[in-house]
């Protein structure tokens, strides 16, 4: 029972919510409160860990059905929290999403919107709106450096997109840039597949 408790508190899927890496459960309709927590500055407080934002990796989880006069905008994501620890460059608060494009494009899957549905909630609330973002795009280290540069830029600009559309941010609260194979999460030789590295890192540049 303790190695499962163990367990539960690194990794957890909850529907609708967020389950964080103490273990404890959010509320099942809490998800868009623990993205404003993480991206709202705390003056005088350690921002310790960064927790990585995504869709749940099992494919036999259930997912909410949308209707199909909504699949341009579906609903609430399922969302995973899992920790990382804060680095010496983490000067601003952000938080790390786990974004689903098609193989090679910046097209947006479905999956992918559902999760910036959350995103965008969280940035066009009271508490964040009078901050701005750099929203970057990350790709892992398959295909060369100059392709995946010019892939994640254009996924981040996806991503800008769909927030500035669906929920009217103004593009100037939103910067988009593209990393490539730069600052990857986890480090790996070359053209190593790595649906970690592949992420859109959201960071509050206000202040």
């Amino acid at each position: 029972m303790r190695n499962i408790m163990a367990a539960a508190a690194i990794s957890t899927t909850l529907m609708f919510g967020v389950a964080y890496s103490t273990g404890a459960w959010a509320a099942q309709d809490s998800s868009v409160q623990d993205v404003i927590d993480a991206l709202k500055p705390h003056p005088g407080k350690s921002r310790g860990s960064r927790p990585v934002v995504a869709p749940p990796s099992d494919a036999s989880t259930p997912l909410a059905t949308a209707p199909a006069s909504a699949a341009t905008h579906p609903p609430s994501a399922h969302v995973t929290v899992v920790p990382r620890t804060a680095t010496a460059e983490d000067d601003h608060p952000s938080l790390d999403f786990n974004i689903q494009f098609a193989t090679g494009s910046a097209e947006l899957t479905p999956r992918a919107m559902k999760t910036l549905d959350v995103l965008g909630k969280a940035l066009s609330s009271k508490d964040l709106a009078d901050s701005k973002f750099r929203i970057e795009g990350h790709t892992d280290t398959v295909g060369s450096a100059d392709l995946n540069k010019e892939l994640s830029t254009r996924r981040a600009q996806a991503v800008v997109a769909y927030l500035t559309q669906h929920y009217s941010i103004t593009p100037d609260r939103l910067q988009a840039i593209g990393m490539g194979e730069e600052s990857l999460l986890v480090p790996t030789g070359p053209n190593v597949p790595d649906q970690r590295n592949r992420r859109v890192h959201v960071v509050n540049i206000s202040g």
